[in-house]
């Protein structure tokens, strides 16, 4: 299928450029950016920061504008990627599937609207069920459909296999890598050995995102019940590339124990298990060593695809507490949204 990327050539328009080389089912097509790039080969529009070579084909197409017209022009697509800036996307996105496009979001606008779903493809595969829902309402023939914030996805991931528990209350602290900001990002004076405890926007969108994620498809595809969950955030840059930390504490209902919660996660293969899509990897890693997950160590596991775990104890009878960790460019961004994709493609959405 040919896709195009919005927002090609920021940090994480250039990782799904990255996933996407050699894929089985997605090739990319059309690039667009911003204004200031339309025109431009790629290799002169974007400063190639990825850790793999730019691959050359993609160095020499030009650069398009983000709406479906030079879209089309440039050759047509079937799946568009979004890594638009949130003030950009918004509109941008709208027209895409206006135009009969399905959109794939990696940007806040769309999160929040009842009718477009959020999702984490091991967590709530069923919740793109609401795109029925959203075309009528919308009149569109394609659609939207969101992934989260790269900082709620490790959160909702190791949440999801103890709801059973009675989730109550949670709090979370996060140690943000800097490829989180995009580039050129956070200013080196505000980032070399030091610690940043405030990132606009992130924490109101992991306390708003869980619930969203957890909740339950309504019978009728027609909305999202909100789980009935506390989340408490606060959140923290760190001088480290790629990875977020999370230190995260969980009340229950009632009494759970350590090994109860161990093995809801060793049990925990994820809603898309047994599809065999291209991208999947094993959703939680638990690591027991006393001083894991790490940045340097953990962050690639499952080619970055996987959130590893570990530092699992209990804060009382119906308490608990761990760390996490998740690579926020791959399975926090472009990864997920392509493993979304697959999701789409292989239960026949994407045509």
């Amino acid at each position: 299928m040919k896709t195009t990327i919005l927002g090609a050539t920021g940090f994480v328009g250039q990782r799904f450029i990255q996933l996407l080389q050699g894929h089985p089912w997605f090739e990319v097509t059309v690039l667009a950016a911003s204004e200031r790039s339309v025109g431009k080969t790629y290799a002169d529009a974007a400063h190639w920061l990825m850790d793999t070579s730019r691959p050359d084909a993609v160095g020499q197409k030009t650069v398009v504008a983000c709406t479906p017209e030079a879209v089309e022009k440039a050759g047509g697509v079937d799946v568009v990627f979004s890594c638009l800036p949130n003030e950009l996307a918004g509109p941008t996105e709208e027209a895409f599937a206006r135009a009969g496009l399905p959109v794939i979001s990696k940007a806040s606008a769309h999160r929040m609207d009842a009718d477009v779903p959020l999702i984490i493809p091991e967590v709530n595969p069923d919740h793109d069920g609401l795109i029925a829902a959203q075309r009528k309402a919308r009149g569109w023939s394609g659609f939207i459909s969101c992934d989260p914030n790269c900082s709620t996805t490790p959160l909702a991931l190791t949440l999801k296999p103890l709801l059973p528990f009675g989730v109550k209350r949670v709090h979370v602290t996060t140690l943000q890598g800097l490829s989180g900001a995009g580039y050129p990002g956070v200013a080196s004076l505000d980032a070399l050995g030091n610690v940043v405890p405030y990132i606009g926007g992130e924490e109101e969108k992991i306390e708003r995102e869980t619930g969203k994620i957890l909740g339950r498809l309504h019978p009728e595809q027609s909305r999202i019940e909100t789980a009935k969950i506390e989340v408490s955030a606060s959140c923290n840059r760190v001088p480290v590339l790629e990875g977020h930390l999370e230190n995260v504490f969980v009340e229950f209902d009632s009494d759970v124990s350590v090994s109860q919660v161990r093995e809801a996660w060793d049990q925990f293969q994820g809603a898309i298990h047994g599809l065999k899509l291209p991208s999947a990897q094993p959703p939680i890693v638990y690591r027991d060593e006393p001083n894991r997950p790490q940045h340097r160590l953990d962050v690639l596991t499952g080619k970055g695809m996987s959130t590893t775990v570990g530092r699992l104890r209990s804060d009382g009878p119906r308490r608990i507490k761990y760390a996490c960790l998740s690579h926020n460019t791959i399975q926090g961004a472009a990864g997920g949204a392509i493993l979304h994709a697959e999701v789409l493609k292989a239960n026949g959405a994407l045509g």
